[in-house]
């Protein structure tokens, strides 16, 4: 039996009925026009606002939230940073646990159509918009193609036509002017409730945050206005003689204000105009309350600042990785978050219309990201061949999770050691040579240990090829570097380059060793 994710019952013709009358509602809901609530805010009005919210009203809460982020480009770009960070990772659908042949097949299945699905990067972006707003709803498109109902694409729906259950906060419902709402369809939305905050979804959003240093930035940045507009211009001083008649006071006026800005106006005989140094006035308070604002949204957004803006003083190179790490930290919080949704919206349905596997049960097909890095690979492979070495049972199964690397198939042809070990791959040689740089090390002769080394590692035939090839150069460096360069340039050109490599691999290598021994 097909049952919806709260586990209630639902056929096919329920749903393509439901999606019908739900597009009837949405449509007129989207004969609505939006408010700005940004027009002459000040305290006592966002305080209001924020209240609404509260009390289920989620449209002035999507209002606000728009108005900040068309007026406020700073917001807008600290949000587009956080936001595209998630388009950048790859995806896959892994079957559930232990899965059988059938269930691996359904996984590949749904992979092949999210791969192909031209819509679902658009899907992801807008999901992410809950991080301000609190939620995102979407309207799933579903088509009956081949016998299996997909999702072919989505519509985007604004935030300001949902309200809250009266009994229930975290509930989203559709504002059709009823005490509870309408309810939305199972099958025919996702709806992603991003918690950037602990608590109800009108909180969950960052628009809470942000929303109060919007308001003094904008209180700021018009007193700067009024400050350049008043103090950076210099004063105009009209003189008409005595007796002069009210029309010619007044054309006086009209000619000291179209000076300042037109630089030019005529005025009657008699009278005259004085330009009087501006005012003094400092906009650095304005600024500083400005910059205290940005800094704080910016760290509300991406937790820390050095990201996004850098003031010549604490902008070192340590504190910006330390803030990026910080950011990498919420990405991969917000990554989590939008599996969940879409495991839950758009995994779930497709698996239970379409599963051969489906039986009603929770194994599911899982969306994940690909989180994994390559530094994350070479900090786990050194340490995971020391713990082999010394006798710890790994599943390579587990490796292969770990480093979210697919194991092969039968038939697959996989990468393999060079047949050829390269210097310092045989244990036996390695030790040997080890113990000869220690003993030279005691006894300090140098050269006889030091032979003994690299015989040790290149079964004794590297001394003189060694001796051949570099030891000629060595010798005329000694003597002068001129003659070096000299012999050089007539060697290069017979040098065998694959021999030339090899042994300055090998030269390298017994360097290290000897490095390590005396340091």
């Amino acid at each position: 039996m097909l049952v919806d994710i709260n586990g209630d019952p639902l056929s096919v013709n329920k749903l393509d009925q439901n999606q019908t009358e739900e597009n009837a509602q949405v449509g007129m809901l989207l004969r609505q026009y939006a408010e700005h609530p940004t027009q002459g805010l000040t305290p006592a009005k966002l305080a209001s606002l924020l209240k609404e919210a509260e009390e289920g009203n989620l449209a002035a809460m999507a209002d606000l939230a728009k108005d900040i982020e068309d007026k406020d480009g700073h917001i807008s770009c600290e949000l587009g940073k956080r936001r595209r960070a998630v388009l950048g990772f790859d995806w896959k659908i892994k079957p559930p646990r232990n899965a059988s042949a059938a269930e691996k097949r359904d996984a590949e299945m749904i992979a092949e159509v999210l791969e192909d699905a031209t819509w679902f990067t658009d899907f992801k972006f807008d999901l992410t918009d809950a991080m301000l707003k609190g939620f995102c709803a979407n309207e799933l498109q579903w088509d009956y193609i081949e016998k299996q109902q997909l999702i072919t694409g989505y519509a985007y729906r604004d935030q300001n036509i949902f309200k809250t259950h009266p009994t229930d906060f975290n509930r989203i419902m559709l504002n059709d002017s009823s005490d509870e709402g309408e309810a939305l369809n199972p099958f025919g939305w996702a709806l992603h409730i991003h918690k950037s905050k602990s608590g109800y979804v009108h909180r969950a959003g960052l628009l809470s945050v942000l929303a109060w240093p919007f308001l003094f930035k904008n209180f700021s940045v018009r007193d700067l206005a009024e400050f350049l507009e008043i103090y950076g211009l210099p004063v105009r001083v009209g003189k008409y003689p005595s007796g002069a008649t009210d029309a010619e006071k007044a054309t006086l006026l009209r000619a000291v204000m179209a000076i300042g800005h037109n630089a030019g106006g005529i005025i009657p005989r008699g009278m005259e105009i004085d330009f009087q140094s501006a005012a003094n006035g400092q906009a650095d308070p304005f600024e500083s309350m400005i910059r205290w604002c940005e800094l704080t949204q910016s760290k509300a957004v991406l937790g820390g600042t050095l990201t996004s803006q850098a003031d010549g003083k604490t902008s070192t190179n340590a504190l910006g990785s330390v803030h990026q790490e910080v950011k990498e930290d919420i990405t991969l919080s917000d990554l989590h978050q939008l599996e969940q949704t879409i495991n839950r919206d758009v995994i779930y349905p497709m698996y239970a219309l379409n599963g051969k596997s489906y039986n009603g049960n929770r194994r599911l097909p899982r969306f994940e990201f690909d989180t994994s890095t390559s530094d994350e690979m070479r900090d786990l492979a050194f340490p995971l061949r020391s713990l082999v070495s010394l006798g710890m049972q790994i599943p390579k199964t587990w490796v292969h999770e770990r480093l979210n690397i697919p194991e092969p198939s039968e038939s697959e042809a996989v990468l393999e050691m060079p047949t050829e070990p390269m210097p310092g791959n045989n244990p036996a040689a390695l030790n040997t040579a080890v113990a000869a740089l220690n003993a030279e090390y005691q006894t300090r002769s140098t050269q006889t240990e030091l032979d003994t080394a690299i015989d040790a590692i290149t079964n004794g035939d590297m001394r003189e090829e060694y001796k051949a090839t570099l030891q000629p150069l060595l010798d005329k460096l000694n003597q002068s570097e001129e003659l070096a360069a000299i012999e050089l340039a007539e060697l290069y050109p017979t040098i065998d380059q694959a021999q030339l490599t090899e042994i300055l691999t090998k030269l390298i290598f017994v360097s290290e060793i000897w490095g390590m021994i005396n340091e």
